[in-house]
């Protein structure tokens, strides 16, 4: 405080100024080194203990000698600071007896300020001290106390040669100079100490032996398996609508679907229970995890869901959650990080420690974005349970790509590949390849009645344009055919828009802007044509149409679009050839429902127009495509897939016994020879499997499918062999094994047999003008491609 007197000299209160600071100051200091006392000591007695918080381990390591040593120099800063706090107070004192004029009485109420100040601080001085002294006592005897432990057990704590557990000592040292670069590891008891690493790396880790001198009965207890329940079908989906959550556009956009679709789940469900009879069904626990609607891995889709953007992905996870529930199997889902690790499991830290429980969960369904963040944050516990993972993958992932080493040296390494799963866990929307398994979605089915209805509310002149975002429209030479397209039909668009007719839409359509789907449902069953302008690839809009009564026309692509040619496919795990806008409509379906023609040629589309409006058609739908053939597929999958039963070996021994089939009756394939007895849990059955010798530069996919079969890659390792070639009449001059994604193959010249040496290339996809491909294939049920006739 500055004040002036009457003489206008400037006085300078020196009590108030360094006094009244000072007191704030020395508070300060005390109210610190409270909170570091109560840290130090915290920390030297809790963060030994098994399970501590993990913030404690730094206050441990910093709890010896120089903790002692900051309590000496705290206390001697005090004394220090009484010693000048008293020069101070004399000086000060005199002052005031000065201006005071020979005044020396004081009230007893108003002794001089530092007089009780000077006390405090002397008080507080000597409480540091003494307390710096029975820290140094407590710290001794701890460390006495520490070194016998440590002398008793240097033997136990020393990593063990054990020829079982080749990795301990390596995993010793890299614990010893990195185990404080994650938390996690104080969260699971380490303190720095040999022991310590050792029981992390036995107990928690399996790196090392377990420690004789430890309790094994508590690490070897492992929680009881609860008793299995039967899975029963369910009909009322209200708690499912629950469990899918909300707050997202998205999942506001799933409920919906599901809600609109009960009754045909319901009817299904019945449908099925029938078929199956009394087959027992265990009831799985099974985590939805939808990494792409989180918000850490962005949530584009969202924001988009209203304003025309690609609805593929959530029609097919809302189908898969319904699917999962109606077949009666308990269900958690999430659609956030913070979920995730929580049903998890994850330890606290970077995601270097395995999970703190055993995995409660026989199966996960994410996506690759899920794939990622479990990779992240389950440490080494993402590879002992990667085998129950199912990953949603809308176009597919073939084994080359899969394989990490093979990716990197082969050039086949992309941004979504190199997981070395099981190529059947990836799971696809349409079946694009038999590496992977089929999952599909449903399209609303129609009954009868409605079918009628349909057929006789139809408008043999109204086309509808495929194409929700203004941005499809923009396809450079669209004029051209759509001006054939409107000297025969009315042309209908239901592209977003705000406030404005969007400007890449023809004057001649008629836009109805953004549909909800029952509106969009009601335009289609009046619609003669659905058209496409060969984008979006592979999605459900051709389906609902074709189910609705409509002819799908579509472009021919020359050359086909691959990862090659088109910017969509750039680094996407598959070298698959797309020769049209929906390849499996194409293929699977074709005509009349189904109209392939290239756009460029005006006089082909014009044909095709004039054909089109002559075609009658009834309302089609693939079974594999209902809610039927969906429940079907997956209670397939959930009953006989295992991913978690080690593979064989993929080469057989040189005198291994002679393959179980024989060459059939017309010299052209292989089959299983009848009195051989099957293989003990194959599936599909062994006794589907026929085996072909393709023509050079044919892959299997398509070899089986000339035979009207289907490739099946669980087969491959039955023909992985040199006698599969002699039964073949194959002459095989040398016989090799190596890595590569086409073999088992033959190759001309040379009569050279190569055989596969990596399970996990084995592959269906893939050919090679230099190699004739051992192809397995099988047969398939009626409309449900995914299924052989005796895989249900």
């Amino acid at each position: 405080m500055i004040t002036v007197n009457p003489d206008g000299k400037i006085m300078v209160r020196r009590c108030l100024v360094t006094l009244r600071p000072f007191r704030l100051f020395v508070l300060g200091i005390g109210f610190f080194t409270l909170c570091f006392l109560m840290t130090s000591l915290g920390g030297q007695f809790s963060a030994r203990r098994l399970g501590d918080s993990p913030f404690t381990i730094r206050t441990e390591v910093m709890g010896g000698p120089e903790s002692r040593g900051v309590l000496r120099k705290m206390s001697d800063l005090l004394e220090l600071m009484v010693k000048r706090m008293d020069a101070l107070a004399r000086l000060e004192n005199g002052s005031e007896l000065h201006r005071a004029g020979g005044d020396l009485h004081f009230p007893a109420d108003r002794m001089p300020p530092g007089a009780g100040l000077m006390e405090r601080i002397q008080a507080i001085a000597q409480n540091v001290s003494d307390i710096a002294v029975k820290v140094d006592q407590i710290l001794r005897h701890s460390l006495l106390l520490h070194s016998k432990v440590s002398e008793g057990r240097r033997d136990q704590c020393e990593a063990p040669s054990d020829p079982k557990f080749p990795d301990c000592s390596g995993k010793v040292e890299w614990m010893r100079a990195r185990w404080t670069s994650d938390p996690c590891y104080a969260f699971f008891g380490v303190d720095g100490t040999e022991c310590s690493f050792l029981i992390y790396l036995s107990e928690v880790e399996w790196f090392c032996p377990p420690l004789p001198w430890r309790n094994q009965t508590a690490a070897q207890r492992a929680p009881k398996p609860l008793p299995k329940v039967q899975a029963v079908f369910r009909s009322n989906l209200s708690h499912l609508l629950d469990l899918m959550g909300s707050g997202k556009e998205s999942l506001i956009f799933m409920k919906k679907r599901t809600k609109r679709l009960t009754a045909q789940w319901a009817l299904a469900a019945r449908r099925l229970a029938q078929k199956l009879g009394a087959t027992q069904r265990d009831q799985k626990q099974i985590l939805v995890h939808i990494g792409f609607l989180t918000e850490e891995s962005g949530d584009v889709f969202s924001p988009r869901v209203l304003k025309g953007g690609p609805l593929g992905e959530m029609v097919q996870w809302a189908d898969i959650l319904t699917a999962l529930y109606v077949l009666g199997h308990g269900l958690r889902v999430t659609v956030s990080l913070k979920e995730l690790q929580s049903n998890l499991g994850v330890p606290p830290g970077r995601g270097s420690c395995p999970l703190t429980m055993p995995l409660p969960f026989d199966l996960i369904y994410t996506d690759y974005h899920g794939l990622q963040q479990m990779k992240q944050h389950m440490g080494l516990s993402f590879k002992k349970y990667r085998c129950r993972i199912r990953v949603i993958d809308t176009f597919g992932t073939e084994p080359a790509y899969n394989h990490e080493e093979y990716a990197t040296l082969h050039g086949y390494r992309t941004n979504w590949g190199y997981w070395n799963l099981n190529p059947k866990q990836f799971m696809t929307m349409f079946p694009h390849t038999p590496d992977n398994s089929f999952m599909g979605f449903v399209s609303e089915e129609l009954n009868e009645t409605e079918k009628r209805l349909i057929k006789g509310g139809k408008a043999s002149n109204m086309a509808v344009v495929y194409g929700k975002e203004a941005s499809i429209w923009k396809l450079q030479g669209k004029e051209k055919f759509l001006g054939i397209l409107n000297k025969y039909m009315e042309i209908h668009g239901t592209v977003y828009y705000e406030s404005q007719r969007p400007p890449e839409v023809p004057a001649f359509v008629k836009n109805h802007g953004l549909l909800p789907q029952p509106e969009f449902q009601q335009l289609l069953r009046k619609a003669k044509l659905f058209i496409g302008f060969g984008f979006p690839y592979e999605g459900p809009a051709p389906l609902e149409a074709i189910a609705n009564g409509c002819i799908f026309l579509q472009s021919r692509f020359s050359p086909p679009h691959s990862s090659l040619n088109h910017e969509f496919f750039r680094g996407k795990p598959t070298s698959r050839e797309v020769f049209s806008q929906h390849p499996y409509a194409e293929n699977f379906i074709g005509k009349p429902h189904v109209w392939t023609v290239d756009y460029n040629n005006s006089e082909e589309f014009e044909a095709a127009i004039k054909a089109i409006m002559r075609t009658q058609v009834d309302p089609y739908l693939p079974y594999e495509y209902t809610c039927e053939g969906m429940l079907e597929r997956i209670h397939a999958y959930i009953q006989h897939q295992d991913f978690c039963i080690a593979p064989g070996p993929a080469l057989p021994e040189a005198h291994a016994p002679q393959s179980p089939f024989v060459l059939a009756p017309n010299a052209t394939h292989l089959e299983w020879a009848r009195n051989t007895s099957l293989a003990p849990g194959a599936w599909p059955p062994a006794h589907a499997l026929r085996a072909w010798l393709a023509v050079p530069g044919r892959a299997c996919t398509d070899t089986c499918l000339d035979h009207g079969l289907i490739c099946e890659p669980s087969f491959f390792p039955f023909l992985n062999s040199q006698d599969a070639f002699l039964k073949l009449q194959v002459p095989c001059d040398s016989t090799e094994s190596e890595m590569n994604h086409l073999y088992p193959a033959f190759a001309q010249p040379g009569q050279e047999c190569y055989l596969q040496k990596e399970p996990l290339l084995f592959s269906c996809a893939g050919s090679n003008t230099k190699y004739r491909r051992l192809c397995p294939c099988r047969d398939f049920r009626k409309g449900q491609v995914a299924l052989c006739q005796g895989c249900l």
